[in-house]
């Protein structure tokens, strides 16, 4: 099975087929730097980042550009309210954006543009819309007329009159549909020169601008939030399509992280700050958290799923461990079991990809406790390769040199396990099992699964 993604536009799964082969390119909207992320930012920039990994597999040569809207309403409002520059604002947001990724695991985008940068190439934009009758302006502002284009609600599914861009009216504007590409100046507001008059983009133009600067005027794929989809998306690819760009070829939108049932959001006051989320899980456990639902489910956080996901993020690891400590070093090399592939090439089903990835560390449990060293070997090889895909993978440099702490307890953890399994073999040899079995019940109440075998006795984190 090839790759197939579920295509928002069209309303159905459809395979993926690159422009040109051997290539992908792909757009996703990053984040509007006005504050601290947190984990209902930051899932859109992993699910994306598995889809890249993943689509990189085989040698594609995989261009993701990732935007930073750096110019905004919110961000001039946030500024003002705490007396900082608005420029200065948006960089020390756009640092802990970046900040956040990379913590998170996030291969750094091939561009990461900001709007400011571009203001020429949305310049340009406009004027191919106005000389196209699908634009005009009205005392320096400049707006789309969505009456121009027949295939306007396509991608969202709205309806022309239900339609509302959620703008105030403005004199001059000919529809209340009508949506802001350019707003003239204000007083005490940034502001750039062009033929009609100074001002700064609207939120919409921008992203057409970069996208097509960076991927051409038709590219493969367009990421982002769900609540994108309107009017942000449906405007985007309105105004790319009426200047006669083909725009994206594949819509893709990840589903929102929840709390209390609501989307998380500054706004809402429910959000979980990275910064905070690091207090309380390690990077790596708090990504394997993010990405193993089904990019396009919501996530509802509470504290209980997210142990469970650390938990279960420590069988991976503690059978990795395990194996580098019996086999030496375990390469990221070999195949991937077809379970996975399979579940992968399915619009990206990570929670039948994970499924398959526990059953690998499962058989590999097994094959440790068996003393059957080569197909631990290769059981701890595929677990990596998946691991890998997906971001987490234990052995890598990234989580090993982010968890040298972790390291040293996981060997105290083994020095101190190794030592009551001894002692409970003194006590089985003098037949002394009510110590033998308090000791075993012992390691048992602190998760520790203890199995014998002729080799000796094997222990694992419980899987339960």
């Amino acid at each position: 099975m090839s790759l197939h993604i579920y295509d928002t536009a069209s309303r159905s799964l459809r395979e993926f087929h690159p422009q040109v082969n051997g290539t992908a390119s792909i757009y996703v909207c990053g984040a509007t730097v006005q504050g601290v992320p947190h984990i209902g930012h930051v899932r859109s920039g992993l699910n994306f980042d598995v889809l890249r990994r993943w689509l990189a597999r085989d040698g594609a040569a995989v261009t993701l550009v990732r935007n930073v809207t750096d110019i905004d309403d919110k961000i001039l409002a946030k500024a003002a309210d705490h007396g900082r520059p608005w420029w200065e604002w948006a960089y020390k947001h756009e640092r802990a954006f970046e900040d956040a990724y990379d913590a998170l695991g996030c291969l750094p985008p091939s561009y990461a543009p900001r709007a400011t940068g571009h203001v020429t190439q949305m310049v340009e934009l406009m004027q191919r819309l106005i000389d196209k009758g699908h634009a005009y302006d009205v005392d320096g502002d400049v707006y789309f007329d969505v009456r121009s284009f027949p295939e306007y609600g396509a991608l969202s599914g709205q309806r022309l009159d239900s339609v509302e861009q959620g703008e105030a009216a403005v004199r001059g504007k000919r529809d209340p549909r009508d949506f802001t590409l350019w707003k003239a100046a204000k007083p005490g507001e940034p502001s750039w020169p062009t033929p009609w008059g100074e001002g700064r983009p609207g939120w919409h133009l921008e992203c057409s601008a970069m996208a097509t600067t960076y991927l051409g005027g038709t590219f493969d794929i367009h990421g982002g939030g769900l609540d994108l989809i309107f009017p942000h998306h449906e405007n985007e690819q309105a105004q790319s399509r009426a200047a006669g760009d083909g725009f994206a070829n594949y819509w893709m939108h990840n589903y929102w992280v929840t709390l209390s049932g609501e989307k998380m959001a500054k706004s809402l006051g429910n959000t979980v700050s990275i910064p905070a989320m690091l207090d309380k899980v390690r990077a790596q456990e708090l990504r394997y958290y993010l990405v193993a639902p089904h990019y396009r489910s919501h996530i509802e956080y509470s504290e209980d799923a997210l142990q469970e996901a650390v938990t279960a993020y420590g069988r991976v690891e503690s059978f990795l461990r395990r194996a580098v400590e019996r086999l030496g070093p375990v390469e990221l090399r070999g195949d991937m079991c077809p379970d996975f592939v399979v579940a992968m090439d399915n619009d990206l089903n990570t929670p039948q990809a994970v499924a398959a990835l526990h059953n690998k560390v499962r058989q590999g449990n097994t094959a440790l406790a068996d003393g059957d060293d080569d197909t631990a070997r290769s059981a701890a090889e595929c677990v990596r390769r998946m691991a890998d895909i997906l971001g987490v993978d234990p052995l890598s440099p990234k989580w090993n040199d982010a968890s040298s702490a972790d390291l040293g307890m996981r060997q105290a953890l083994t020095t101190l396990v190794d030592r009551l399994l001894a002692e409970r073999q003194e006590a089985r040899k003098s037949r002394d099992f009510a110590r033998s079995d308090a000791l075993r019940d012992q390691l048992h109440d602190a998760g520790i699964a203890v199995e014998d075998t002729p080799g000796g006795p094997q222990w694992t984190l419980k899987d339960d």
